[in-house]
């Protein structure tokens, strides 16, 4: 068996265990079996990575990034479509209230000068318009 497996390391380890200064502290005797294979802040299994990426897992990973990228910049650009379609349905309201605005102005200024004239002296003296008649 190589020296390398997990099995050959743990069978190293209890033996340093067993062998450590600390016996009398952690003796053998109190040690119901729960941790007997195990020594003490080490851990039990070694994962060792090469630590590469795969070639095709780094492109389909930069191709996923792109791809969030993308759509983030749609979503945004969507909501910034919307506050335009907001914006120009106010404005046409605002001009729509603008134009009623002036119209009654307009309206006022009518209804105040009939009012002027009926109440005015000069307009009173004045005689009523009959036909009218050809110079001969």
């Amino acid at each position: 068996m190589r020296n390398e497996t997990y099995t050959a390391k743990r069978r190293v380890n209890q033996q340093e265990w067993r062998n450590s200064s600390n016996r009398d502290f952690y003796s053998t005797k109190n040690n119901f079996g729960a941790f007997s294979n195990f020594s003490r802040n080490r851990n039990t299994v070694r994962i060792s990575g090469n630590g590469h990426i795969g070639r095709l897992a780094l492109i389909g990973t930069f191709f996923m990034l792109l791809l969030n990228l993308g759509l983030i910049y749609v979503d945004q650009s969507a909501k910034a479509t919307s506050y335009d379609y907001q914006l120009s349905g106010l404005e046409a309201e605002i001009d729509d209230l603008e134009a009623k605005k002036e119209d009654l102005a307009v309206e006022r200024a009518r209804l105040t000068s009939i009012a002027n004239s009926n109440n005015s002296t000069v307009a009173a003296a004045m005689e009523n318009a009959g036909p009218a008649v050809m110079a001969e």
